[in-house]
């Protein structure tokens, strides 16, 4: 259908002047933002508005991509998972399509000025996670504008994960000071999820820093010719043992101590399975809870097959009982819950209680790297 002529030649003209768009479907309005602020056209309807509003974007996609037919629609999965060209992102922005505008937020090459158009269009909190995983933007002057609104909105988010999330991406280097870092581990004592979030974002590098292990000065000796040696197992070892490290474990037993959320134990199970990794080399994978137990135990009994954990073994003869913990743990994931998870959709105690088989080992193994057990 045909727009109506003064709005087909004010649309040609706004397109001139202008590098974003936004669609107003209350008042009928089309803003545009230019260098020199916001430019307004008023629609005049010569139909049903939700009619003429998809004419509307079917003339700027026709003017600006050459596709009459409007933003294709079939490429909103690929756009999402920052697929988009590069080459089109801020023609994208001109289409008032806010599918479009997602692309762009999701897109790889998402520079600090494209995200800036971006937050003007559609200031939500999901765009600005997305957009808070480019370096561009993070080291730029959106990155800060950014984290602000997130913390801000952090109070109405219901979604552990979002939360999550949310203080996961705010705690990238130079967003926050501080004091809001600070004020946001403090409200973490009542809302799990925003410890999670530290965890994820600065395992080695939490608030409060505690005394590294009371007996860790012995075994950190035994250590030390090994790590001048670049064994792995003991770098993660004296890593576990030092006072960022206890701070770790500390705060990852309190969080599945009393999980109240499945959100929150899935993201703690795989910060723990990423924070040991290095301990998984040359054992054979597990998810299973039983056999990550199983493997971390024939891994220290026959350490010939992997080296590194060997070598630690025949210089530390006494902390055996740690490696194990440190095999198992690097093993851990939302896998070893799976299955529990997929049968409930419980929460507070019941959710503890259904998942005690699973989560019993781990906390087991966190105990034996404090020093507890």
């Amino acid at each position: 259908m045909e727009l109506a002529s003064e709005d087909s030649l004010r649309l040609h003209v706004l397109l001139k002047n202008v590098e974003a768009i936004r669609i107003d479907e209350n008042s009928l309005s089309v803003y545009g933002l230019s260098e020199r602020g916001e430019a307004k056209v008023a629609l005049n309807p010569n139909c049903r508005p939700d009619r003429y509003l998809k004419a509307v974007r079917e003339f700027l996609s026709g003017a600006v991509l050459g596709s009459p037919g409007g933003y294709p629609l079939h490429l909103n999965r690929w756009t999402r998972m920052g697929q988009a060209r590069d080459a089109n992102l801020a023609e994208l922005l001109l289409l008032g399509e806010p599918e479009a505008v997602s692309a762009v937020a999701h897109a790889v090459g998402l520079s600090d000025e494209l995200a800036r158009r971006v937050w003007w269009i559609a200031p939500t909190s999901e765009n600005a996670r997305r957009m808070l995983e480019r370096a561009a933007v993070v080291s730029g002057t959106m990155g800060r504008i950014l984290a602000a609104h997130l913390v801000e909105h952090l109070a109405f988010e219901t979604d552990p994960y979002l939360m999550i999330e949310s203080v996961r991406r705010v705690l990238q280097p130079g967003l926050i000071d501080a004091a809001t870092r600070q004020n946001l581990w403090d409200k973490g004592a009542k809302q799990p999820a925003y410890r999670v979030g530290f965890l994820a974002a600065l395992p080695h590098d939490l608030p409060g820093p505690r005394a590294a292990r009371a007996d860790s000065n012995e075994p950190q000796a035994a250590l030390a010719p090994l790590l001048a040696g670049g064994n792995p197992f003991a770098r993660l070892m004296a890593q576990t043992l030092s006072g960022p490290g206890q701070d770790f474990l500390d705060a990852c037993q309190a969080a599945l101590q009393r999980p109240s959320q499945q959100a929150v134990v899935v993201a703690v199970l795989n910060v723990l399975g990423e924070y040991f990794q290095a301990a998984r080399a040359g054992a054979p994978n597990a998810r299973d809870i039983a056999d990550i137990v199983r493997v971390a135990e024939q891994s220290v009994a026959s350490a010939t097959d992997i080296p590194a954990l060997a070598e630690l073994l025949h210089g530390a003869p006494a902390l055996a009982a740690e490696c194990r913990a440190l095999v198992a743990l690097s093993h851990v994931s939302e896998a070893a819950v799976t299955d529990i998870l997929a049968r409930t959709t419980a929460e507070g105690s019941l959710l503890r209680r259904k998942l005690e088989p699973a989560t019993a080992p781990v906390l087991a193994a966190l105990a034996t790297l404090r020093g507890a057990s």
